[in-house]
């Protein structure tokens, strides 16, 4: 058990290193790609989120997330994706960055899409460069995704009806939450770490 050291990018490469991902079949569903990009900051590991521009054709439309999106093409993997994704929102090369490892594959609860995520470790300074797709982004200590007073419940209506889900308050009132898919890649990647992340409203990974 290793959830009482600190939470520093060792620990994370050598979790997602001897990490073993579950990747799950596309079938009828359609498959993306994210990427979780991480970076050490005055010796603690950030994450970065990006809140998507406000869009109603868009399903994740004002949401916090990571950068990615569908696959395009039949030959190209989710990898691929994730970091040609990346380098069309943020302008950001994930070919210089560290590729630290996979989370476990997981099936939308709400949207019927297949979600694949990769983590990468970048070098400072990153200039980000974000495209019309994106409303802002931020990074965040992983250590403040952890404070229990951050996470509570909240309910939300979609296509006529109401679903309650655990979320985190990052940016405060009047703000979106983190939540959904990116909440559940968040689990997947500090059960990873051996860390505790909220509960499983799923009672899958």
């Amino acid at each position: 058990m290793r959830r009482h050291e600190p939470l520093n990018m060792t620990r994370i490469r050598e979790a997602l290193q001897a990490y073993q991902p579950e990747k799950k079949p596309v079938n009828e569903r359609g498959h993306a790609a994210v990427a979780m990009l991480l970076r050490e900051r005055d010796s603690r590991p950030e994450v970065l989120f990006i809140v998507r521009a406000l869009h109603e054709q868009d399903p994740w439309s004002g949401n916090i997330g990571f950068p990615g999106g569908r696959l395009s093409y039949a030959e190209e993997t989710p990898q691929q994706a994730a970091e040609r994704e990346t380098l069309e929102e943020l302008a950001v090369d994930l070919q210089q960055a560290r590729w630290l490892g996979q989370l476990d594959d997981l099936y939308g609860a709400i949207m019927p899409v297949l979600v694949s995520c990769f983590v990468y470790q970048t070098e400072e300074p990153l200039l980000l460069q974000p495209n019309y797709e994106i409303a802002k982004t931020f990074w965040c200590p992983l250590a403040t995704l952890l404070e229990p007073a951050r996470h509570q419940h909240e309910t939300f209506a979609y296509r006529g009806l109401k679903r309650t889900h655990p979320v985190v308050d990052l940016l405060g009132e009047e703000q979106p939450f983190l939540w959904g898919i990116t909440f559940r890649l968040l689990q997947n990647f500090f059960a990873a770490c051996d860390l505790p992340f909220g509960p499983n409203p799923y009672g899958q990974q």
